[in-house]
């Protein structure tokens, strides 16, 4: 711990590696963090999708905590649903809160693990798309920790609200999952890299991509209120 820096808690690798006395706990953190994205609204500064595509390059290592598999195939499979079904209680626990005492939020003060902003700008993502904005949202970071919650205070019918919450927590954990998993496989056979050795620009990348379209829709809004 001498050489433990507080950036290290924005880094996902940091979870996944992470041991507690000599025993790996790397598959609970990322199930932990999945959950609390939704279900504590701590999307914020979670590594969110950094931390599913990194966890697709240490399927092996994470699923080894439960159990020993020889297949890829069936460790990448078997750590894309856990963290699918994290993903899916986090939704249900948002979506509870949001039913229960979500107005709550629209009256609470700014602070710096909460922002009244991120809440209005998810309330009009949810109202231009709909039920489909479930999907949207899992692929946003920030957006996907408060969809759930309107969903919720708007009181959208139970089924339908678990049919796209499902839908979009598989979508969301294989794609990503299986991603980093075989990307993995492909640059270190085709082209002798090995990604875990890149870690740092990967989450760079992502984070540039999947903060591009939250980027746009700001500029875009600037526009609309100058013009």
């Amino acid at each position: 711990m001498n050489d433990f820096h507080w950036t290290k808690l924005f880094n996902p690798e940091f979870y996944i590696t992470m041991e507690v006395g000599g025993i790996p706990i790397g598959i609970y953190m990322v199930l932990f963090i999945v959950f609390a994205e939704t279900g504590l609204f701590a999307g914020f500064f979670l590594p969110g999708d950094s931390l599913l595509f990194l966890s697709g390059i240490y399927s092996r290592e994470l699923v080894e905590t439960f159990f020993m598999i020889p297949s890829d195939l069936s460790n990448v499979t078997i750590l894309a649903l856990l963290i699918a079904t994290a993903a899916t209680l986090g939704n249900i626990f948002g979506y509870w809160f949001g039913a229960k005492s979500g107005q709550f939020l629209y009256n609470k003060e700014d602070s710096f693990f909460f922002k009244k902003k991120y809440l209005y700008e998810s309330q009009a993502f949810f109202e231009k798309h709909g039920g489909k904005a479930i999907i949207f949202a899992r692929f946003l970071p920030i957006v996907r920790t408060f969809v759930p919650i309107i969903a919720g205070i708007v009181h959208m019918e139970k089924s339908k609200f678990m049919f796209y919450n499902v839908l979009s927590s598989l979508l969301w954990s294989f794609l990503l999952v299986f991603a980093g998993h075989y990307l993995y496989g492909f640059f270190n056979e085709e082209f002798g890299i090995d990604l875990k050795k890149h870690i740092e620009k990967i989450i760079l990348i992502l984070i540039a991509v999947t903060t591009f379209p939250l980027v746009m829709k700001a500029i875009k809004a600037r526009k609309n209120t100058t013009d």
